[in-house]
């Protein structure tokens, strides 16, 4: 299959609606491979799709944080694993801005076509040497790991033996990026949902990584000052992950809003649509993810003009922009179950995108980032309580 082509002046957000209709013809061979086409990676290359949290400096989009989520919504929408292998991508991105400008152009400003992707997962163990680190480890839930040219894996340094420890007392962890070439995929991903994200082990045996092409999360600070980079890393995934959520949950009213007009349940004589418990389902739904959506741009812009204003966002910000991202990525759980279970035994076949979107949406809700713990602690810090915000 060929994908539509991104024209060279189309936005990410064009090219991604433009794609939809052909993402949508091969989720089954997504779902199968267990991986994105390359010729779909080639589409979303050419749109732009994995350069949006890439900083000018490096060619990259630095695009605003609500187009990233209207982006990765489109995609979704289409089919979750794509919308999830492009949301990794691009995040990825944000490494850019961390990295001396030097590396950060080596490996994000020389070709155009470079995927990023890896785990932040301090499963790895750099051992300090001179110019930079040994680093061995194997990280599981690498993403897109198939059709990255460079791969990054948390990793414990590690000097004369012991774990360097930051001044908090915890061990001082960072993230290292070596060429794919440099590592080993092991096929680990048998899952249930979010098959075609190819999220595989990944592994690296005593590869040197200068120190350039390290950082942290924690303790760095970005070298670019655009207002994107005033969003906290951990923020921006979480967002990502709200935006794949919402496209999902999209997604799975439309496809009950189809199979409802023309579905009469066994033993009635009306169509499924003409239900009173499924008009109740579908509006609740579409009150549910419509006001998760909105809390999320809302508190989006509101963040977008403080970083623009300020350069910096205070805790109740980021705590807000979590917060958002968690209760939408929730709320479009509970809306592709009331969809599927309105659908009901049409949506249990394999050929109902409905099982897909509830085995998917499922898989979404499983990642730290908008993990229900995230409401305890913006809990806290709403409350005025003292938290650990060092992730947040």
């Amino acid at each position: 299959m060929g994908y539509v082509r991104a024209r060279p002046m189309s936005s990410p957000l064009d090219a991604a609606r433009a794609l939809g209709p052909e993402i949508r013809a091969a989720a089954g061979r997504i779902e199968h491979d267990r991986r994105l086409p390359l010729d779909l990676v080639r589409a979303l290359t050419d749109a732009g799709v994995f350069r949006m949290c890439v900083p000018r400096s490096c060619a990259g989009g630095e695009a605003d944080p609500a187009t990233m989520i209207r982006v990765l919504e489109t995609i979704a929408e289409a089919d979750g694993s794509a919308g999830w292998s492009a949301m990794i991508g691009a995040t990825s991105g944000v490494a850019a801005a961390y990295l001396p400008i030097d590396a950060a152009r080596e490996i994000y400003g020389e070709r155009q076509d470079v995927v990023t992707g890896g785990v932040f997962a301090p499963s790895g163990r750099a051992n300090a040497v001179d110019g930079g680190y040994r680093v061995t480890g194997r990280w599981p839930f690498a993403s897109g790991c198939e059709h990255c040219a460079w791969l990054m894996g948390g990793s414990v340094v590690v000097e004369n033996g012991a774990p360097r420890l930051l001044p908090s007392g915890m061990p001082d962890s960072r993230l290292m990026l070596f060429p794919a070439t440099e590592a080993r995929i092991i096929d680990t991903w048998t899952v249930s949902g979010l098959r075609g994200t190819g999220s595989h082990d990944i592994a690296v045996d005593d590869v040197f990584v200068p120190a350039s092409r390290s950082l942290s999360l924690i303790t760095d600070r970005p070298r670019e000052r655009g207002p994107l980079y005033a969003f906290p890393v951990f923020g921006l995934l979480a967002l990502g992950i709200a935006g794949v959520a919402l496209g999902i949950a999209r997604r799975a009213i439309d496809e009950l809003a189809r199979v409802a007009a023309g579905k009469t349940p066994t033993g009635s004589r009306r169509v499924l649509a003409e239900r009173s418990v499924v008009q109740a389902q579908v509006a609740e739904a579409e009150a549910g993810l419509g006001s998760a959506r909105a809390f999320v741009f809302e508190t989006v812009e509101s963040a977008w003009q403080a970083a623009k204003a300020e350069g910096v966002l205070d805790v109740r910000r980021r705590a807000l922009l979590r917060l958002s991202a968690t209760h939408a990525t929730l709320a479009a759980a509970r809306t592709v179950d009331l969809m599927y279970h309105a659908g009901g035994g049409t949506a249990v076949y394999a050929s109902s995108p409905l099982q897909r979107q509830f085995r998917d949406i499922h898989v979404v809700t499983q990642h730290m980032m908008v993990a229900p713990a995230t409401l305890e602690l913006v809990g806290r810090i709403l409350l005025g309580l003292e938290a650990d915000t060092s992730m947040l």
